[in-house]
């Protein structure tokens, strides 16, 4: 699988694991430590490839993101769900794309999104969250986590989630077909 896009990772080990699974070109933010110069490489490589944006799924990979898609525009982001981010060393608690295996990186990669524009519609209301138990109940984290899987959105707290499905163009018809897949899932258990 190759990849046309810049892919933009946090660090060395991400750049070197990637590499093992896709043909990909990358730029590294040095993990938290973004600053001018790097994000001026990433201007320059969407400009002329695009870029797609693949932190890991904890506050500082979130960080770096909304850095990044705030300082450069028309972004594709891949996300990864924390559960495939985890070391498999028991002694190991680390969480990265380092750490993932080759298929849950190819899934992540597979299904990238585009930040939706200003002049989009927003279909998804905090009451259809809240119907959906995603915000105010003792199970709300837990589906966010499952819905941020199944729509390959990555997880959020219950403030992000409405953000982030109007970001990345959720409509209304996808979020209630992965909403009834939840449902089922939960139903199977």
């Amino acid at each position: 699988m190759k990849i046309k896009e810049v892919i933009v990772v946090e660090g060395r080990d991400d750049t070197a694991r990637l590499k093992q699974v896709v043909e990909v070109d990358t730029i590294e933010t040095n993990g938290s430590a973004i600053n001018n110069t790097v994000i001026k490489q990433i201007r320059h490589a969407q400009a002329k490839r695009g870029v797609i944006i693949f932190t890991d799924p904890d506050y500082p990979g979130s960080r770096i993101r909304h850095i990044i898609d705030n300082n450069v525009p028309g972004c594709k982001h891949a996300f990864l769900p924390r559960h495939d981010a985890r070391a498999k060393n028991e002694h190991n608690k680390s969480l990265g794309i380092e750490h993932a295996s080759p298929e849950a990186l190819r899934h992540a990669l597979r299904n990238v999104h585009t930040v939706a524009g200003d002049d989009e519609p927003v279909e998804i209301t905090r009451d259809d969250l809240v119907e959906a138990g995603l915000i105010g109940t003792p199970d709300a984290a837990n589906r966010r986590e499952r819905l941020g899987k199944l729509l390959q959105i990555g997880h959020t707290n219950g403030k992000q989630l409405l953000k982030r499905l109007s970001m990345f163009r959720i409509s209304k018809g996808q979020f209630i077909q992965a909403m009834n897949q939840l449902l089922q899932e939960e139903d199977d258990e």
